[in-house]
Order: structure tokens, then sequence, then C-alpha cells
């Protein structure tokens, strides 16, 4: 029984069975709609997402605010639910479908993957339990400079360290293969690590790696690389690093996403079969 987020691995691809229960938490409701009437115009178009826990909230709230404000809609990145974002996958928006993105929960981790995902939109954070409204940034151009530094030093390593995550479902074995394959092809040497928590301390015991891709959460690089004696990376950031991909100007939120790159859990899922869509 998995009680949490949403069908993150496919009930098929489990070797016994599994039953998702999403965590369904109830919010005032009345409030929240009353705090966005009151602080947005009514020509707002406007994004609501949230942690799976205030997912229902946000669809009982969308009918009432549609009669309200231009448009209200309530994204989708499969397999995730609508409105469901993690820290590490959430949609990227087209700049005509809003002009505002309000997530409802408490924290910042999964609101900042929505953010980097669409660095131009404006976005606010309502905190259901103290029920305050505040407008929200993220320092872009610092996490750009920190990982793309990461990346150059991790093109002068001749040992790559490849950490498997256990902690849950994070790791993922076939992502493992594609980067030692990678390594290999550009004539460098791999070691595969099994890690439940990646820490400084841990990775400094390897003396001999000069560079380490993670495979597990890619915010513990995007947040905490910079924390580490030796580049850590995330898997679509080890691509770059042996020219694989290229680097791109939005930095993608897609680890679980159904259409997303090759670095990512779903990369061999076809296009057509789902996506990115505003319902």
């Amino acid at each position: 029984v998995h009680y949490g987020h949403s069908c993150l691995i496919p009930i098929d691809s489990c070797t016994i069975p599994v039953l998702y229960i999403f965590v369904d938490i109830s919010i005032d409701c009345s409030h929240l709609t009353a705090s966005l009437k009151h602080n947005f115009p009514t020509e707002t178009r406007m994004l609501l997402v949230s942690t799976v826990q205030f997912v229902g909230s946000l669809q009982k709230v969308v009918p009432e605010l549609s009669t309200y404000f231009a448009r209200v809609s309530l994204p989708q990145s499969r397999p995730l639910s609508k409105g469901e974002v993690l820290g590490c996958t959430a949609p990227t928006i087209e700049p005509d479908d809003c002009n505002a993105v309000v997530y409802v929960g408490d924290g910042r981790f999964h609101l900042e993957a929505i953010m980097i995902a669409n660095p131009t939109m404006k976005a606010y954070r309502y905190d259901p339990y103290t029920k305050v409204l505040s407008s929200e940034a993220y320092a872009h151009g610092q996490m750009y400079d920190n990982r793309l530094q990461a990346i150059e030093m991790a093109r002068g390593a001749r040992q790559w360290g490849v950490i498997l995550g256990t902690l849950g479902r994070q790791g993922n074995t076939h992502i493992v293969d594609r980067i030692l394959k990678l390594v290999k092809e550009a004539g460098m040497e791999s070691i595969v690590v099994l890690l439940s928590e990646i820490t400084p301390a841990k990775l400094a015991l390897f003396d001999g790696v000069d560079a380490w891709v993670q495979v597990a959460c890619p915010r513990l690089s995007i947040d905490w690389g910079h924390a580490f004696k030796k580049p850590l990376l995330t898997t679509y950031e080890a691509e770059v690093a042996l020219k694989v991909a290229q680097w791109q100007p939005i930095y993608p939120m897609d680890y679980y996403a159904h259409t997303s790159g090759p670095w990512s859990n779903h990369s061999n899922n076809m296009a057509a079969k789902a996506g990115t869509k505003v319902v």
C-alpha cells in the first residue's frame, strides 16, 4: 500500500501488487477563495498547483474562482494528478495560458519546481495552515551559475561515481545503466555506490572519484550541490557534461514526467501517450 504521492511507478511495472492511496487534507476553501479574489484582479489568468494532499481542495475551488477570474486552471504533468507538482517534476506552461501561479501548501520545496520550470512566471504561495498569501521569488541566475560551474568541473573528471539512491523508489537502475554506458563511451572509468542518504562526509571518503552523478532526487544537486567537494550532478547535468545533451535555457523539471528527457524515469514513453496540458 503506497500512501502518498500519485502513481509515479506504474502498477504494471511493480513486481508485487500495489495499491495507491492519495493523502487528502481538508482546508478552509472559503478563506482561500476570498484571499485570491481580494488580492488578484478579475482579468487574472491563474494556475493553481499543490501537492497531492491539497489537490482535492483545488478541484473544489476552481468552479467558483472560474466565475470571477478570466481563467482558472489546474496544469498537469502526467503521471501526476491535475494540479499536482513535486520538487523534481512540474509542468512547463505557455505564457499565454496564465500570468500567475498560486501554490497551495506549506513550505517552498515543491513550489520551487514549477518556478524553476517557468522562470518568467509570477508565483505566489497560500499557506493553508497560517492562511497567509505571499509573493515568492527564486534566484534563477545563481542556480544556473552554480550548476554550469559543476558541469564544467565534471568535464575534467577521469573517474566517475554513480550513486543509486536506495531511499524508497528514487533510484532507477535503468538510468544508472545509461549513465555507466555514456561514461564508458567517453573513455572514462566509473564505480557504482548505493546510498540511502547522500552527504558530503560520505562522498569525501572516496578519494579517487573526480565527479559524482546521483540517481535519486535532482533537487539534492540543485539545492545542495555547492556543499560537496566534488561536482555532484543530476542525470540531466551528467549528460550535458558528457556532451550527449545540450544545456537548456529553462532547467527541466521532468524527473517523473511521461514526456521527459532520456535522463529521467519515463524517457522511453511516447510523447503522444501523455504530457503537459492545461485543463
